[in-house]
């Protein structure tokens, strides 16, 4: 069956997908896969397929935002995903998570909008503790950079308007920082009964205390990307082991 969107058979998609924001990025990770074929570019989104230490797995990039993401989570479901693992870039609320640092996320403080036209308000965006848990042994195992597991942000808001977006408070409630698309898709994983994590690279300081400019185009973030992953295609081995 085809997705019409990512335009992609549903024969051709794996139990174990990673995500990702950018389509560079998908091809980027496709080059760790062995056999790797590119399927489809639709849009933002952009789909690999290949296999990793012997594990069938795909690749997809899924834009900027909870929207455009939640559509491609949707379809890699529906084409028969099982597991997902989101690898991305987040801003660091903590001078002791500074760019060059990988947090795995364990749940989303959800502020976006999409999810809250999903799920009641109350309903937590949390990641399966199986993924995350092999994504934080296996990023502690790699055992380069600051490593941490604890609570993100998703917010829609990337520049700021004339509203305050409240970091401050989301740091001291313990948040480690902040992303677009992880309540995403934590929400639409636990309403289509999957599993899902996500590990991000800190590329740089969302609070406005401790960010003196912002430049994700460094090298200390590309080597943290690299790292992450690294983690993601290793947790997947990890897992799919465990069935």
């Amino acid at each position: 069956m085809l997705m019409p969107i990512l335009q992609v058979n549903s024969e051709d998609i794996p139990e174990f997908v990673i995500v990702c924001g950018d389509p560079k990025r998908a091809e980027t990770i496709s080059r760790k896969l062995t056999g790797a074929r590119e399927l489809a570019f639709s849009r933002e989104y952009r789909t690999f397929v290949g296999s990793y230490e012997g594990v069938e797995l795909a690749v997809t990039s899924h834009g900027v935002g909870c929207p455009g993401a939640a559509v491609c989570f949707e379809e890699l479901i529906r084409a028969g995903a099982k597991t997902l693992i989101r690898v991305g870039t987040a801003g660091s609320y903590r001078a002791d998570t500074p760019a060059g640092s990988l947090v795995v996320s364990t749940a989303a403080i959800r502020t976006d909008g999409l999810t809250k036209q999903l799920v009641p308000d109350g309903f937590p965006a949390v990641a399966d503790s199986q993924v995350a848990e092999a994504l934080y042994e296996t990023a502690l195992a790699i055992g380069e950079g600051v490593v941490r597991k604890g609570i993100t942000v998703t917010l829609d808001v990337f520049f700021n308007g004339v509203e305050e977006v409240p970091h401050q408070k989301y740091k001291a409630a313990g948040a480690l920082g902040v992303e677009m698309e992880i309540a995403a898709l934590y929400v639409v994983a636990a309403i289509r009964g999957v599993r899902a994590g996500a590990i991000v690279a800190m590329d740089g300081f969302a609070d406005a205390d401790l960010a003196a400019e912002y430049d994700p185009n460094t090298n200390v973030v590309a080597d943290a990307v690299e790292r992450e992953i690294n983690t993601a295609l290793q947790a997947m081995v990890k897992l799919a082991k465990q069935g």
